[in-house]
């Protein structure tokens, strides 16, 4: 009887579209891999091919939401690559813009069309007497129903947030976490096989290193109708 193939490791790609943060993401990929036990390769990368490989893909992001949608664009190939991956229920992580782009359009700097996965459009984040950008630690809360990517996660988890912009009339069925800054704010969304953060994971710690755990032994059910 012939032996069984090895296994090979799990090809995580970082898409680089000149969206920032990508080395930080790469590193924290690896750690969380390497702390989970989980044999994987993380590469930073723009080529639509190695985008069609891959096991997991991650779109990082910091910035204006127009600036990250034509980075995307400026990379031929690129948008259509990460589109027919996930289409074919490859797991996807958006991190701060790169969630964002997950919407149906952005706000800033004129309108711009997102992916279109959630619902849901990126606007200036409406936070009476409080300064923006939001920045720094804040306290997540858990919409009911336990998600594959918060687990582990303690009632009081905190992830590091950047931003002036957040998701507005957005369906409840995609969020997972919201945070306070004024009112509600997105902080978690998935549907599917795609999901976002608008915190920066590869900055929050420990918290974000499970998040990043959770999402390399994510086995999710792709969407139907994204």
């Amino acid at each position: 009887m012939p032996a069984p193939a090895p296994s090979r490791p799990q090809s995580i790609v970082v898409i680089d579209y000149n969206g920032g943060n990508l080395a930080s993401a790469a590193r924290a990929l690896t750690r969380a891999a390497a702390d989970s036990g989980i044999d994987a390769t993380v590469t930073i990368t723009a080529d639509p091919q190695a985008v069609l490989q891959a096991d997991r893909i991650v779109l990082p992001g910091q910035g204006a939401f127009a600036d990250c949608a034509a980075g995307l664009a400026a990379r031929p190939g690129l948008r259509d690559a990460i589109v027919a991956a996930t289409d074919g229920g490859v797991p996807f992580l958006g991190i701060c813009v790169g969630m964002q782009l997950m919407a149906e359009r952005g706000r800033e700097h004129g309108v711009t069309p997102g992916f279109g996965w959630i619902a849901g459009e990126i606007a200036l984040m409406e936070a009476p007497g409080l300064r923006l950008p939001q920045m720094g630690w804040n306290e997540l809360a858990f919409t009911p129903g336990a998600h594959p990517l918060t687990e582990g996660l303690a009632a009081d988890a905190h992830g590091y947030f950047v931003h002036s912009f957040a998701l507005t009339g957005y369906d409840g069925a995609d969020m997972v976490a919201t945070t306070d800054y004024g009112s509600p704010v997105p902080a978690i969304v998935a549907r599917g096989n795609r999901a976002g953060t608008q915190f920066h994971v590869e900055k929050s710690q420990q918290v974000g290193l499970r998040i990043l755990s959770n999402f390399l032994r994510w086995t999710p059910v792709p969407d139907p109708a994204p």
